[in-house]
């Protein structure tokens, strides 16, 4: 299985396991899957944590790099076909971020991990 991360699924999965999903949980710590973080989800908790939207037990970038290590989680970067993808997306989701990770996920085949349910009405498999 080869899956991306929503922000929140990435959030859950260090903070609060119990949130997540059985199945989530099950894939998330299974070591024969691939499972990814979009550098869109690093920014999005850098910009929310900024804000004071987001509570932390350290800064972003210790927080970020250190959980991605634990879960063994394989970065993915922002690519510019990734850009211009979620640019051209219908705007059944308003949320860029989760524009970028749908396009993401349709432009290097991931289902994506997530409890969003409009990020589903996109051409894009999602588990939970």
């Amino acid at each position: 299985m080869r899956a991306l991360l929503d922000t929140h699924a990435f959030l859950w999965a260090n903070e609060d396991p119990a949130r997540l999903s059985r199945r989530a949980r099950r894939l998330i710590e299974d070591a024969a899957n691939d499972m990814f973080l979009s550098a869109a989800s690093a920014w999005e908790i850098a910009i929310k944590h900024a804000k004071g939207r987001l509570d932390l037990p350290e800064p972003p970038y210790g927080f970020v790099v250190s959980r991605v290590d634990r879960l063994k989680l394989e970065p993915l970067p922002v690519e510019i076909s990734h850009a211009l993808r979620a640019g051209a997306l219908p705007l059944v989701h308003r949320d860029p971020f989760d524009r970028l990770l749908v396009a993401q996920g349709q432009l290097q085949g991931l289902s994506i991990l997530t409890s969003d349910p409009i990020i589903a009405r996109y051409d894009v498999e999602v588990i939970w």
